[in-house]
C-alpha cells in the first residue's frame, strides 16, 4: 500500500472552526512531483440505528444548511474532546430522540469522504429502547419521526433520506430482518 503514499512537505492551517478545521498540505507524489491537498479535519462522530419494538426506525427530521433542505437521518452527533464513541452514542440518542438503549453494540466505523476529509463515524445498534426525555442543544431544531422499513425505502427513493449513514442503517436493518 505504501507505493502510493504521499509525503507531506508542509501543512498550513487555513481555518479552525467549532466543527471542522481546514488545512492545506504540500505533498510529494509517488512519482516525485509536488501537489497540494486540501483536507477537512474532524473530531469524528457517532450514529445510532435504533429500532422500536413496533419495528420502526427512529429518525430525526432536520434542516441541513449544506444541502439547503430538510432530511431524515438516524440520530448522530460529533464526538466531544476526549469522549469515547459509546459514551457519545448514548448521549446523542437520548439528547435527540429521548430514547435510552439498554444495550448499544458497535457495528462499523467508516470514513465519510476520505478524498478530502478525515471524519470517521462510529455506527452503533441500539437494543431494548426505553422512552426518556429529549435534550436538544440550543442550536438544534429537529423533529422525531419513526418509519417502517417500507417507509424508509420510499423516503430513500424520494431523496428524503439522502445521507450515507442513514441509507447504510436502513440496509443493515433490512439485512438483519432477512436473517431472523
Amino acid at each position: 500500500m505504501n507505493d502510493f503514499e504521499e509525503k507531506t512537505l508542509s501543512s498550513k492551517k487555513i481555518y479552525d472552526g467549532r466543527v471542522v478545521k481546514l488545512v492545506v498540505d504540500d505533498v510529494l507524489l509517488p512519482n516525485g512531483k509536488p501537489s497540494k491537498r486540501e483536507i477537512v479535519k474532524h473530531s469524528g462522530a457517532v450514529a445510532v440505528v435504533a429500532v422500536t419494538k413496533e419495528e420502526k426506525l427512529v429518525l430525526v427530521k432536520q434542516f441541513r444548511k449544506a444541502l439547503e433542505k430538510t432530511t431524515l437521518e438516524i440520530p448522530a452527533g460529533k464526538l466531544e474532546a476526549g469522549e469515547q464513541p459509546l459514551e457519545c452514542a448514548t448521549r446523542e440518542l437520548e439528547e435527540e430522540t429521548g430514547y435510552r438503549a439498554k444495550s448499544l453494540k458497535p457495528l462499523y466505523s467508516f470514513y465519510t469522504s476520505p478524498g478530502f476529509a478525515d471524519e470517521i463515524i462510529h455506527l452503533f445498534w441500539a437494543e431494548d429502547l426505553e422512552q426518556g426525555v429529549v435534550h436538544l442543544d440550543h442550536d438544534e431544531f429537529i423533529e422525531l419521526v419513526e418509519y417502517s422499513i417500507d417507509e424508509c425505502f420510499a423516503a430513500i427513493k424520494e431523496k428524503k433520506i439522502c445521507d450515507a449513514k442513514t441509507i447504510l442503517a436502513v440496509h443493515l436493518w433490512k439485512q438483519r430482518n432477512q436473517r431472523s
